[in-house]
């Protein structure tokens, strides 16, 4: 599957630059969290402020640490090549002069063996291999943990995971619980079980946001405007990124009254491909989230477009952008929340991970947030389950391969 070039919206660019004005952090780090380059970032911040690229002041400071290469990030890989050089250098040891535990265990095997051959012949009984196996399995001690004769080695591991722990914790911002955890651990070289991961949180206090009860909001659809069937029927499978888009609003609460998010997710990447924020629900919101997409991903003809039934949806300038991309038009049944789940999935963790932990004063604020939030971690660093723990990023570069 070939690469798509694809283009930065307008309302991208301005996000970006109000991101990097407001943060306080260095150039490179938020265009390393947004995926672009450092020279881009400075370009449109340059333009947008009337100047050059060259004439920006930041661009003439020293460019700052990326987050490869940042302190916490450097100690990691430190302890994690400690862990190996130690395991390795216990491989060796074990490899070089056979431990009196194992040469025992070897002797008890032989023996029940003998005992076995002798029990067989004198009772003509068949020598059933599975039910040798069985025997031999109960007579035999259970096998112990490689750490449990050195109870030091086995305490120093332990802090160890619990140092890796509360470092991914705080990188996620307490976002993660033990089955995201696990496997963030096991994407650096953590050789660990789940089940230690859950007991090690559980035992420090360690755990995911909790969340309060998601309640989705049905759309109101009386109205006199053409509705589409449903094509998916609940059946939340695509072959490959750019073949089904999903499409909804959301509305969010701030001190200056309310913001509404428009957002189109990929289904086979659960990507967010397209978002717009605006004050007022009218097709504007959902068309501007439309273009986006379409801009970022060009798909292809025939590409399955579902959202509810909403008169934003069913808008006449809404219908004709899809006719106009070539896309066929899908909607949910009336108040049926189920027909569009991933795409209230979604939702649901924005306002868990991130909207009910924030209290925004203005609208800028909220926008600002909520753009570092959907492009520069929930596309590219959180691991989403339904991809078997992999981001949207890794899941559209697998497919592109």
């Amino acid at each position: 599957m070939g690469t798509t070039k694809r283009t930065v919206t307008p309302e991208f660019k301005r996000e970006a630059v109000a991101l990097l004005e407001s943060s306080g952090r260095p150039q490179m780090q938020i265009a390393a969290e947004l995926g672009i380059q450092a020279s881009m970032l400075r370009a449109w911040r340059a333009s947008l402020q009337g100047g050059s690229p060259r004439s920006d002041s930041s661009s003439a400071k020293p460019a700052a640490a990326s987050p490869l290469t940042s302190p916490a990030d450097q100690a990691a890989e430190i302890a994690r090549l400690r862990r190996e050089l130690d395991r390795t250098r216990m491989e060796r040891d074990v490899l070089k002069k056979p431990s009196a535990s194992s040469r025992r265990c070897r002797n008890e095997v032989s023996l029940h063996r003998a005992a076995w051959r002798h029990l067989a012949g004198a009772s003509h009984v068949p020598r059933a291999r599975g039910l040798s196996q069985r025997i031999l399995c109960l007579a035999l001690p259970a096998r112990e943990p490689a750490c449990a004769g050195n109870p030091r080695a086995r305490a120093r591991e332990t802090r160890e995971l619990l140092a890796d722990v509360r470092r991914l914790q705080e990188r996620h911002k307490g976002r993660y619980g033990s089955p995201r955890m696990h496997a963030a651990l096991q994407a650096e070289g953590r050789g660990v079980s789940r089940g230690r991961v859950e007991r090690l949180m559980r035992r420090h206090g360690i755990r995911a946001l909790a969340g309060r009860r998601y309640r989705p909001c049905t759309t109101d659809s009386n109205h006199p405007l053409p509705v589409a069937p449903n094509l998916l029927q609940q059946t939340f499978v695509a072959a490959a990124p750019s073949r089904v888009w999903l499409a909804d609003i959301t509305y969010l609460a701030m001190g200056e009254g309310w913001l509404y998010l428009a957002a189109v997710l990929d289904l086979a990447t659960r990507k967010i491909v397209g978002w717009a924020m605006r004050e007022h629900m009218r097709t504007e919101l959902t068309l501007a989230a439309l273009m986006m997409a379409t801009q970022r991903q060009r798909p292809a003809r025939g590409l399955i477009h579902h959202s509810d039934r909403g008169s934003q949806h069913a808008a006449a300038a809404y219908g004709e952008q899809l006719a106009g991309m070539g896309a066929i038009a899908s909607m949910s049944r009336t108040a049926c929340c189920y027909d569009n789940a991933p795409m209230e999935s979604f939702f649901h963790t924005l306002k868990v991970e991130l909207v009910h932990q924030r209290r925004w004063a203005t609208r800028d604020d909220a926008r600002r947030e909520l753009f570092a939030y959907i492009n520069g971690y929930y596309n590219r660093h959180r691991l989403h389950s339904a991809l078997g723990y992999c981001t949207p990023e890794q899941a559209e570069q697998r497919c592109a391969t």
